[in-house]
């Protein structure tokens, strides 16, 4: 029988549906123009619910919940601090420049109190805070009057240094500078994704298809996840995660299929055979492949903070998208279009991407080592990785706040400036106190007798001046204490653990009947460390023990699936170890445009973890499924694995760089999040890619020999047998 027709039986569902979609092109492609349109339209008409607690785990979030239910929120507030220019402070004309800027912002409708000037405790400069009116969460809209009339006062004192900093004016500049990065890195993404995908192929159908398939999948995506939201909160950066996971699975499975089609045309078959047995092959890889990322993003459900919960729901989501479209709509285009797809071909790059239809010699000169001396190779690749993953051992955790936000942006040059004369205004920590309405005086005195007790702790700042605030009902009031020190740093935590353990229990020991928690950033920043790293075992143990179950039930092989976990977990474990290396250091600043804050964002190791561990199995899926199709047809272990490495090295190879160059355009975003995300997929991909697949794979493979293909009896399939063929043959490279 013929090698397609016995891989088109094995097809099942995905060839059924590959058939019907090139046998009805025209309607299949209409059903998913229709599927992405009704997907954003639905997000568009409902839109997007987000949450102002997403990071908030443990005591912090139960801090803030204890405020939203009295309906206690902070109003927004702006600091206008006048310092000198040069030498020192007049503080006569400094005077006089707070007393215009004050009488400048209690004209505006947007503030409703304007405080006297505080003095620096050295001199060095005045402060005026202002309060906003409305939702805090809107004050960037309606800051943009008080910085006006901050900056007409900066004119009318010109000898004098007059500037604006608040969360509102921080907020509004960052959203500026994000709303730039996002759409340069949309224009250039879409360009360079089409640059690699025509040299890739050598015409311009081609390497559209792959592109236009991911970008409606991340149009559905983000569709689906506005109605998504409504049960799970989105995060800030959620269409960013699903813009980034979704160009790069979407184009990879396009790659895959368009590949496996090409190569069975150019064996002579017709379009709805060459459909059919890319539909079997690569796109059961694809299918698998989608199946086993989005396993792997399930392992973020185990953390009890929404952020991880909204960007599982996303990537997993646009993966699905991306999967449905490669085995619906890319049989339909490429029945449709037949030998169409190869046109209009770039003259050079199509003579070129001719002459690379065979294994050419670059991907057997990389494997030859592998193949004649796959001990040694192992072992040495084995540990040049470990080596690299070491410096993870020392990786340190904190959550991105005011502080990290590029010294680009100028209104953060002001906030350096505005924390070095105030230290109150930089760390802090919220005390939240719950009870009867007719304790509300004890409990507000309690809290102003707490407050200059943490004035004489060296944790705390002295400048310890704003008052509790209660509630209209009387039954919450709250306390912003300062902090000395950086949340994310060791005595920050100090601070919050006296305040927790003794200050704050001592404040209200004679107060019955009392619900206190603390918050605010410095625990924010601690407590939601803590629940990662508490999840994190978790999360991993989930996912490795899921997709060896998956991986067994696919390849019907223990040592394949065991083997796939390793390799993919020192993948992880070395992208870890240059990404500690890159940012908790300050020898790549120059390189990347970054501060670094000696730490690693807190959400990023769990996130990469699932997010690579399932954009690695692609790779591992769609090479082994080579490998094994091979095997299959009686070929030894040795000779198939460098027929289905190399066979699938240019798939593979193009995919890893439209995924590397991808996540490199969000490592030249502002915020660090964003460049410790960008970087750290960019390096795992490309190690995954090169190294893993090329140099240990293949190394594990061929040392294993025939117990790669081992089955037990409770996993073979009716009819089949447990023999092998044999393993050793000449070294084909």
């Amino acid at each position: 029988m013929d090698v397609g027709v016995k891989t088109r039986e094995r097809g099942g569902a995905t060839v059924r549906i590959a058939r019907w979609s090139a046998t009805h092109p025209w309607r299949a492609v209409g059903a998913w123009v229709l599927f992405v349109v009704l997907c954003v339209a639905a997000g568009a008409a409902v839109g997007t619910r987000s949450s102002d607690t997403d990071l908030a785990t443990g005591e912090s979030l139960r801090a803030t919940r204890i405020e939203d239910d009295a309906r206690l929120t902070a109003p927004a507030e702006e600091n206008v601090l006048i310092t000198s220019r040069s030498g020192t402070l007049d503080a006569a004309d400094a005077r006089r420049a707070a007393a215009d800027v004050r009488t400048r912002l209690a004209k505006l409708p947007q503030v409703t109190e304007v405080a006297e000037a505080v003095a620096a405790r050295n001199g060095s400069a005045l402060l005026v805070r202002a309060t906003m009116a409305g939702p805090a969460d809107e004050a960037d809209t309606k800051v943009g009057p008080l910085l006006d009339a901050t900056e007409a006062t900066a004119d009318a004192f010109p000898a004098l240094r007059v500037e604006e900093v608040g969360d509102a004016s921080m907020s509004a500049a960052l959203d500026r500078r994000l709303d730039g990065d996002f759409h340069q890195a949309e224009l250039v993404s879409i360009p360079v994704t089409l640059a690699i995908l025509l040299v890739a192929f050598g015409a311009l159908l081609a390497a559209g298809v792959p592109v236009l398939l991911a970008l409606s999948s991340v149009g559905a995506a983000i569709g689906l996840s506005a109605l998504a939201s409504q049960l799970v909160p989105a995060t800030d950066v959620l269409n960013s995660v699903i813009l980034l996971i979704g160009m790069a699975v979407g184009v990879d499975y396009s790659l895959f299929y368009l590949r496996r089609d090409r190569e069975e045309r150019a064996l002579g078959r017709d379009r709805i055979d060459a459909v059919e047995i890319a539909a079997a092959t690569s796109g059961h890889a694809v299918v698998v492949s989608g199946l086993a990322v989005s396993v792997a993003m399930c392992g973020m459900f185990v953390s009890d903070s929404s952020t991880f919960h909204s960007l599982a729901v996303g990537a997993i989501l646009v993966v699905a998208v991306a999967v449905l479209g490669s085995v619906t709509v890319l049989p339909a285009l490429l029945a449709g279009l037949g030998a169409r797809i190869e046109r209009p071909r770039v003259p050079l790059v199509w003579r070129l991407t001719a002459r690379r239809q065979g294994e050419g010699r670059f991907w057997p000169a990389v494997l030859r080592p592998a193949l004649r001396r796959p001990a040694a190779t192992l072992t040495l690749s084995a540990v040049a990785l470990l080596a690299l993953a070491a410096p993870a051992t020392g990786m340190k955790l904190k959550l991105l706040d005011d502080s990290d936000l590029p010294r680009s942006l100028p209104v953060m040059r002001s906030y350096d400036r505005l924390t070095a004369a105030f230290p109150g205004t930089g760390s802090s920590l919220r005390v939240v106190v719950r009870a009867p309405a007719s304790q509300a005086a004890e409990v507000r005195g309690a809290l102003t007798s707490l407050a200059r007790d943490a004035a004489g702790q060296p944790l705390f700042t002295r400048d310890q001046s704003a008052p509790p605030r209660t509630s209209a009902d009387r039954t919450v009031t709250t306390l912003d204490l300062g902090v000395e020190h950086r949340a994310g740093s060791a005595d920050a935590k100090r601070a919050l653990d006296l305040l927790r353990g003794r200050l704050l229990p001592g404040a209200l020991k004679g107060i019955p009947v009392t619900e206190h928690a603390v918050g605010g950033p410095v625990a924010l920043t601690a407590d939601f460390t803590t629940d990662t790293l508490r999840a994190m075992p978790w999360a991993v143990g989930f996912v490795l023990l899921l997709t060896l179950v998956m991986l067994v039930a696919i390849f019907r092989s223990p040592v394949i699936a065991l083997t796939a976990i390793v390799l993919n977990s020192l993948s992880a474990a070395a992208s870890y170890g240059l990404l500690t290396l890159v940012f908790q250091h300050h020898w790549a600043e120059g390189v990347l445009g970054f501060h670094s804050n000696g730490a690693i964002v807190t959400w990023l190791p769990l996130f990469l973890f699932v997010v690579l561990f399932g954009l690695s199995m692609d790779y591992h899926i769609f090479v082994v499924s080579r490998i094994q199709e091979l095997v299959r047809q009686g070929v030894p272990t040795t000779r198939a694995v460098a027929r289905g490495i190399t066979g699938s090295a240019g798939t593979v190879t193009s995919a890893a760089v439209v995924m590397v160059a991808v996540f490199a355009i969000f490592a030249t975003l502002s915020t660090l999040d964003m460049k410790q995300l960008g970087v750290g997929l960019a390096a795992a991909i490309l190690l995954d890619a090169t190294v893993i697949r090329a140099v240990v794979l293949p190394s594990a493979m061929i040392l294993l020999g025939r117990a790669n293909w081992w089955t037990p009896r409770l996993l073979a399939r009716p009819g089949t047998t447990h023999a092998t063929p044999r393993d050793r043959e000449p070294s084909p490279v």
